[in-house]
């Protein structure tokens, strides 16, 4: 009997090592997010500071560039919260694998619309994590005239 079990629980192992993956996955997007956040909260204060110490076109260039970063600001606290919501429906995921195993219960439907939610959650965060570097690297164009293009000697 105890050998059986163990079987039960060594295989239950290895089934949850797939979603535990994806979590490991979603912690390094966090990180990821979160230090793209507080870089971009660096840059709005110091914006901040600019924009009482502007007039004219360089204080609209200022605000501007604050929307941008408001954009910006709230695509990654909504990827944030899915990436949170994402984990936990992974947690749960493992748990129910788990559950179902150890009491018998028929939990593989469950388990199989949990985990495919969690992964729905971690597309829709990459989606906002791609709408945000899409913002970030438009409002960083260069002037063209900054550029030179019309030199051809370098």
């Amino acid at each position: 009997m105890i050998d059986g079990n163990t079987g039960v629980i060594a295989q239950t192992i290895q089934l949850a090592l797939a979603p535990v993956f994806v979590l490991v996955a979603i912690g390094n997007i966090m990180n990821i997010l979160t230090t793209r956040l507080g870089r971009i909260v660096d840059r709005s204060r110091t914006l901040q500071g600019h924009h009482a110490a502007t007039t004219g076109r360089e204080h609209d260039v200022v605000v501007i560039e604050l929307r941008y970063v408001d954009r910006r600001i709230h695509l990654i606290g909504r990827a944030l919260l899915l990436l949170v919501l994402s984990g936990l429906a992974i947690g749960v995921t493992v748990g129910s694998l788990f559950v179902g195993e150890m009491t018998g219960m028929e939990l593989r439907n469950m388990t199989g619309i949990i985990f495919s939610l969690a992964i729905g959650l971690l597309m829709m965060a990459l989606v906002y994590l791609l709408l945000e570097t899409r913002i970030a690297a438009n409002s960083l164009r260069l002037p063209q005239e900054l550029l030179e293009l019309e030199r051809k000697d370098i």
